[in-house]
């Protein structure tokens, strides 16, 4: 079986309070688009959008619910994200994040060392 891919989740628990958790994903060796070989792929999610975000330098914010369901990856640049509890992970190209946090206090973000390009993919 293919290693499962990492990722982060952010949720909010009944308290209203939000958290990072580490989750995978598992994936499955499928032949995707013959005659191709097989690739590991995961089960689809449906998504509806997506969207270009730019961190400007200097750009902070204190606390936000998250708008929707949605997939944050980094492409660019390194962003600090931190929840109500006080949890702060950094996020660097490549890095995942699942934001699930659309009740609660929200969390806060900012990027460092310049600004930061990521894509947002809305899953709801």
């Amino acid at each position: 079986m293919p290693e499962a891919i990492k990722c982060v989740r952010l949720f909010a628990d009944e308290a209203g309070e939000s958290h990072f958790e580490d989750i995978e994903v598992e994936m499955s060796a499928i032949q995707y688009a013959p005659p191709a070989p097989a690739l590991d792929i995961s089960e689809p999610t449906e998504a509806t959008k997506f969207f270009w975000f730019r961190f400007p330098d200097k750009w902070h914010d204190a606390a936000h619910p998250s708008p929707r369901r949605q997939l944050f990856v980094v492409l660019e640049g390194e962003v600090e994200g931190w929840t109500s509890t006080g949890d702060t992970r950094i996020f660097r190209a490549g890095d995942r994040l699942l934001m699930e946090d659309t009740t609660g206090k929200g969390h806060g973000a900012r990027p460092l060392n310049g600004e930061a390009l990521a894509v947002v993919i809305a899953l709801e």
